[in-house]
């Protein structure tokens, strides 16, 4: 046979990843297209659009960079806010890793890159050993859908009347908020972090620029918060741990 077992096997398993991403593919579709015409909007090129894309492939660390973009924040501190927003991510290639088989350091770099949110869900629900070939099929279908649809949505954007472009730029302020929604009825813990980082952002605003206003805000919030948390959980703990000697 022209592929020798091995390679046939490989081909097999990039197969049945490009079949398991196809629901993120079509997922994606969407939100490609709202990041697409929303960076059309924020005044990027269909090419600085399809390269953020391709360059960042992180839609929530791509629409907060919108975001910023669009009230004149430096490149240093959009990068940075995309690191925190990010990195989570090293936290999935690391339960990947430990589930996958044994490969190249550049391999797994690939598929490191690739490693979204949706992409880890499907690759981390595979039952036993997970190939590099399978997790590579499932993320570079996913990189596709979101690189490409990019471009169309950008496309899309610049068909439209100039007068609606300019009123949908606040497109990007109603997906945010209609993406915090469904967690704050969930969580009050996020209620109350979403209520203290914007209090505390305003007034940052006061004083200094306003990309380093959204990055402090967002980490004293998350640190403030989350202890304020834990030593609730402790004090119940031992309320309960007390009671239950008593």
């Amino acid at each position: 046979m022209f592929f020798s077992g091995s390679v046939q096997e490989k081909k097999s398993d990039y197969l049945k990843g490009l079949l398991a991403g196809v629901s993120i593919a079509i997922g994606y579709l969407p939100v490609a297209l709202t990041y697409g015409f929303i960076a059309e909007t924020t005044g990027l090129t269909l090419l600085e659009t399809i390269a953020m894309s391709a360059f960042v492939f992180a839609g929530a660390a791509q629409y907060m960079s919108l975001s910023l973009i669009a009230v004149g924040t430096g490149a240093f501190e959009i990068i940075f806010t995309t690191f925190i927003i990010n990195i989570r991510h090293l936290l999935m290639s690391t339960a990947i890793s430990e589930k996958a088989v044994k490969d190249h350091p550049i391999i797994k770099g690939l598929y490191a890159f690739g490693m979204t949110d949706e992409v880890f869900a499907v690759s981390s629900t595979k039952e036993g050993k997970l190939t590099s070939s399978y997790i590579l099929g499932v993320a570079s279908i996913a990189y596709s859908s979101w690189v490409i649809n990019s471009g169309i949505g950008y496309a899309i954007g610049t068909s439209l009347p100039a007068t609606l472009q300019q009123s949908m730029s606040i497109a990007l302020y109603a997906l945010f908020i209609a993406l915090l929604i469904p967690s704050l009825k969930k969580h009050r813990k996020i209620v109350w972090l979403a209520v203290f980082a914007a209090m505390l952002n305003s007034v940052l605003t006061l004083f200094i620029a306003t990309g380093w206003a959204i990055i402090i805000a967002t980490l004293v919030s998350a640190i403030v918060i989350e202890i304020i948390y834990s030593k609730k959980q402790n004090f119940y703990e031992q309320s309960d741990h007390k009671s239950k000697g008593a």
